[in-house]
């Protein structure tokens, strides 16, 4: 790059001063040249002493436009491509399949009725990006490069300005598992209200009726099987064509532009490589640093490992034994990893953010995690820190922690994972019922909505946050069932009535976690506040009934394996464009090889799929997991250049980032392939074969 830049100014120097005696070929002459006329030059392209470009010249700007001449816009490619075109007989439509599509419609019409209880983000309202250098400003500082074609965007969050709420305008209470929340000044109004339990067991009952009824199945694996066999002809009658529109996007190619790592959890973040390297020097540099209490007393770093017999240069990624060998079909042997050494007081102080040390060691590692994650550019992440529900303050030290270090950056966001740990806990009295837990993880976050100077850090910490997580081994079997609802002989008990020491089934914590989130958005939406998605891990294993409850209720999934095993539900989602975060290194360690792997079934049928890499520490080698989860990806399944690139694509839109920032990752309508360097023609057949779908869809339930 500097040599580029280099070549850049001697080039502009040759113009300005046309001094025909330094030669593009000769370093000394050139140098001595520069020299020459430094101040010049520094004034030009540096801004000077007073960093500032004076743009009244205008043959500087002449001299721009004529060396970095602007991209046209809209940028012309083709756009024309060969097709195949079925065609639907009406009188061949059997009655099975008008039966199907109304079951598939009715399905859609539920999930959209029960994500419309969560108002538009208003955080995709705010503009303010600038997405182009304009050069009739008058001057230009030094950090922003005058060939630079686009500015950056701006993110910090600490310098934006606390709101200030009338106070005792709300009260809230815990009613049944929901946070009902009351006018100060009317107790009996619930001003934002949500439905009910036994109405979503009503709903869920119905679609999961529909996935597994005979007409529905059939109908949804003939579609789902043309989906592919059409995506297959695409290819080879177009395949050759989007590799030339890609080759002539001029700078963009799969390395620059931007992907998205949707599903990661933070305590695995880093490659097991760079956690070697950073125990190891903490152990050399600072042994006598008091890390943890045992025992009744205060150890130091060195008092822990001397302990454990083991010294710095008996540490190795072996001794480590972080990597997730022999743990098919074994979750807790997974879990075990986490522990270095399979120690778990190294977990504790090196991977915890509530420890004696404040978290201060994972917080030093994350921030070198930063920043090789700025350093890359074009790499993002939605990293998951865990709030276990066991008690309310639990939120404000999280939010400590990343407050004190300044955790922040444009390339970060965060999720909420919540263990489905509820039987532990209970076993340990540590909490007394079911909806005590989700008092204990919702209640603080309505306390900082409704007054955000009650707890500043909490309050920057949730503008950080993208949504809640819920997290678990599925393949447990499960006390009680959905469908029970809580009436009759078999009902499920209430939340506050939830005393048992059973975990409740995937549904029951879906439902709950919907409902007052819906409630928390509602109420933050009314203050201008970011709000939240629910994005479960769902299908990885155990109960096609996972995946309907969070058809229903969840905005995306992560993993969603198990969709292989409906096509029904396949089907659903294929047509919701439920975005689905896959890992399938991750499902390679636990429940399914890699070569059985459904995910380049998904994506060539058109679900909204992308890669993630889910345990960066037990799974990965590199310090570029994403790129190592997408380089086996294609090598394995031999993806194209613009399958990846539509891959990335689906992962910044899967994201929860602001509106204003994917415009900035892709472009208006986040299909300019200046940014996305996917070409017209793939988004074009994706759009006609989805609403080719939906239209025979609507056209069979509706005239028959």
């Amino acid at each position: 790059q500097e040599q580029e830049e280099s070549l850049i100014i001697k080039h502009m120097y040759e113009r300005m001063r046309g001094n025909s005696e330094i030669s593009l070929n000769n370093d000394d002459q050139w140098t001595n040249g520069l020299s020459a006329h430094g101040s010049t030059i520094n004034t030009i392209f540096l801004g000077g002493s007073d960093n500032n470009i004076d743009y009244d010249d205008n043959s500087q700007i002449d001299v721009r436009k004529q060396l970095f001449e602007a991209i046209p816009e809209p940028y012309p490619h083709p756009i024309d491509f060969q097709r195949v075109i079925i065609t639907e007989t009406v009188d061949l439509i059997d009655h099975d399949s008008i039966r199907a599509c109304k079951s598939l419609k009715t399905c859609m019409k539920l999930r959209e009725k029960w994500l419309s209880a969560h108002p538009f983000p208003p955080q995709d309202l705010v503009e303010g990006i600038n997405s182009s250098i304009d050069l009739t400003n008058k001057h230009f500082d030094n950090e922003t490069m005058l060939f630079r074609r686009r500015l950056p965007p701006d993110y910090n969050i600490f310098d934006s300005q606390i709101p200030e709420f009338k106070c005792n305008e709300y009260k809230y209470e815990m009613v049944n598992g929901v946070m009902v929340i009351h006018r100060s000044d009317d107790s009996q109004l619930n001003v934002f209200p949500v439905q009910s339990f036994d109405e979503f067991v009503n709903d869920f009952n119905i679609v999961r009726e529909a996935v597994y009824a005979g007409p529905t199945i059939s109908y949804s694996f003939k579609r789902l099987e043309l989906l592919l066999a059409k995506f297959n002809l695409h290819i080879v009658l177009n395949a050759n064509r989007e590799l030339e529109i890609q080759k002539s996007v001029p700078h963009r190619d799969f390395y620059n532009i931007r992907k998205v790592d949707t599903h990661v959890h933070h305590s695995a973040c880093m490659n097991q490589k760079h956690l070697l390297r950073f125990i190891k020097h903490k152990l050399k540099n600072t042994p006598n640093e008091i890390v943890v209490f045992r025992d009744g007393r205060f150890l130091t770093l060195g008092e822990v490992f001397k302990s454990l017999h083991i010294t710095a240069y008996d540490l190795s990624i072996d001794t480590l034994d972080m990597h997730a060998n022999n743990t098919f079909r074994r979750f807790d042997r997974f879990n075990l990893k986490y522990n270095p050494a399979g120690q778990s007081r190294l977990r504790e102080i090196f991977l915890k953010t509530d420890n004696v040390i404040g978290g201060k060691y994972l917080a030093e590692i994350t921030r070198e995690v930063i920043n090789d994650l700025e350093a890359g550019k074009y790499q993002l992440v939605e990293w998951r820190v865990s709030i276990y529900g066991r008690k309310a303050s639990e939120w404000e030290s999280l939010a400590k922690w990343f407050y004190s270090h300044r955790l922040a950056h444009q390339n970060v966001r965060w999720l909420i994972q919540i263990p489905r740990l509820y039987n532990i806990y209970r076993q340990g009295g540590e909490i007394r019922s079911f909806s005590q837990m989700m008092y204990n993880i919702f209640a603080p976050l309505i306390a900082v909505t409704l007054d955000p100077l009650s707890d500043p850090p909490l309050h920057y910490f949730l503008m950080t946050v993208l949504g809640l997580d819920s997290v678990d081994d599925e393949s447990r079997p499960e006390q009680g069932h959905l469908s029970y609802g809580t009436s009759g002989e078999t009902k499920l008990p209430l939340p506050d009535d939830w005393t048992l020491p059973d975990n409740p089934p995937y549904g029951y914590w879906m439902y709950y976690m919907y409902s007052n989130l819906a409630v928390l958005n509602q109420l933050r939406a009314s203050r201008g506040m970011n709000t939240f998605q629910l994005r479960p891990h769902c299908g990885e294993a155990g109960d096609i009934d996972h995946l309907i409850s969070s058809y229903l209720l969840a905005h995306q999934i992560n993993h969603g394996i198990q969709l292989r095993k409906n096509s029904s539900l396949q089907y659903l989602f294929y047509l919701s464009q439920i975005g689905i975060a896959m890992s399938p290194l991750s499902n390679n360690k636990l429940f399914l090889d890699y070569n059985k792997n459904p995910f380049p079934k998904y994506f060539y049928q058109g679900l909204n799929v992308s890669l993630s890499t889910d345990d960066p520490l037990m799974l990965h080698y590199t310090k570029d997991p994403l790129v190592e989860e997408y380089s086996v990806a294609t090598q394995v399944w031999k993806l194209s250049s613009t399958d990846q690139c539509e891959i990335a694509r689906n992962s910044v839109i899967q994201s929860g980032w602001e509106r204003r920032y994917k415009v900035y990752y892709l472009g208006k309508d986040y299909n300019d392939i200046k940014e996305t360097n996917v070409p017209d023609i793939r988004l074009i057949y994706r759009k006609e074969t989805l609403d080719t779908e939906i239209r025979a869809i609507d056209l069979i339930s509706t005239n028959h």
